[in-house]
């Protein structure tokens, strides 16, 4: 009998198989598709991530720069993974792939829809955010152009661009370096209940190119996905499955990939509050925290949204990092928060504290 099953064989889920098979566990991996390739752009702040070796990485940005009313300079060096050299490093050979299509996930057992039953002393949901009626979305569509386009130069990345292209509800443009000679620019819907449809997104992009003397001709990339995901009840996961996502900006590869070791470490001792491990109690807080943030992005009036991000950009570079990656720092979180309402014009003040206190 496996001691470990993992449902799901994306970056979360062979993260933690590879972390349990390195502490002894006989662990197995079920997918639909266990060996396709990862079509997603992951990226992430370089200081998240755990050591991974230089073929896990596809470019580095050493120069990040974010435009709200004005340009900033961010001091952290961003990172953009090589998703084949990722899955490479998280390959172990002791970890079994098999490939099901999982109908059910239960403690103890998972059902795949040709009736299958297959049993282990823990099972792990790790096939990603599961979709829900009325959550905050977070859309976006990209095209990948060659980097002589000239929208970015040597070692840097966009974080961030609120300069508008078309009236209506606010987005942004986020570019980055991509490797091998292409570059990404994608028009982004940040927080919206439903997420800004696609359609209006890639006209978005492609009246943001125009402005540029480019076209949007290229491979395309589509974004949508959840971002108040709930802590799920009754069964074990991990990652995105786990509502592991940040819901202010969506990020959570960088922070399941530094979280597999100590989850795999508490699997393998028994009796270990495994469900704590994933979900710290200073997680939980600043989880709470974070989701009031994502209430003010919802409620924001248009007109004050590059405004918002003006003041989080001008905060100083430790509480923008607090609020960003500090998962388990509630003191910084909400100090970052405070930083913001204070620095606010007293109608913003308004709205951010309404949002923030409003169920």
């Amino acid at each position: 009998m496996l001691d470990v099953l993992v449902v799901g064989a994306g970056p979360a889920g062979l993260a933690l198989a590879a972390s349990c098979a390195r502490v002894g566990l006989a662990t197995a991996v079920v997918d639909r598709a266990p060996q396709r390739p990862w079509r997603a752009t992951y990226g992430a702040w370089a200081d998240e991530l755990p050591a991974l070796p230089d073929t896990a990485i596809a470019a580095r940005a050493s120069r990040v720069r974010a435009v709200a009313l004005t340009e900033h300079v961010l001091p952290r060096e961003y990172v953009v993974l090589d998703n084949a050299g990722l899955r490479a490093h998280l390959a172990h050979p002791e970890v079994d792939l098999r490939t099901g299509r999982v109908v059910a996930v239960r403690p103890g057992e998972v059902e795949l829809a040709d009736g299958t039953r297959m049993p282990a002393h823990t099972v792990v949901d790790a096939s990603g955010a599961p979709a829900a009626r009325g959550a905050a979305e977070q859309t976006a569509v990209g095209v990948v152009l060659p980097e002589s386009c000239g929208v970015l130069a040597p070692g840097e990345a966009v974080f961030m661009d609120w300069r508008q292209v078309a009236p209506g509800e606010p987005t942004f443009c986020y570019t980055l370096p991509l490797g091998g000679g292409e570059v990404l620019v994608e028009e982004t819907s940040l927080a919206r209940r439903p997420g800004l449809p696609l359609p209006v997104l890639r006209e978005r992009l492609a009246a943001r190119l125009a402005a540029a003397g480019l076209s949007a001709g290229g491979r395309e990339e589509l974004v949508r996905f959840p971002l108040d995901v709930p802590r799920p009840r009754g069964r074990l996961a991990f990652g995105a499955a786990a509502g592991m996502v940040h819901p202010a900006s969506g990020y959570s590869v960088a922070t399941a990939l530094g979280a597999a070791p100590s989850v795999a470490e508490a699997i393998a001792v028994t009796n270990s509050p495994v469900r704590r491990n994933i979900w710290p109690l200073r997680a939980k807080m600043v989880h709470a925290l974070r989701l009031r943030g994502l209430a003010v992005l919802l409620r924001l009036p248009a007109r004050d949204v590059p405004l918002f991000f003006e003041l989080f950009f001008t905060l100083p570079p430790g509480l923008q990092r607090a609020y960003l990656s500090g998962r388990t720092d509630p003191s910084g979180t909400t100090a970052a928060m405070l930083a913001l309402w204070r620095a606010a014009p007293w109608r913003l003040r308004g709205v951010i504290a309404r949002a923030a206190t409003t169920r």
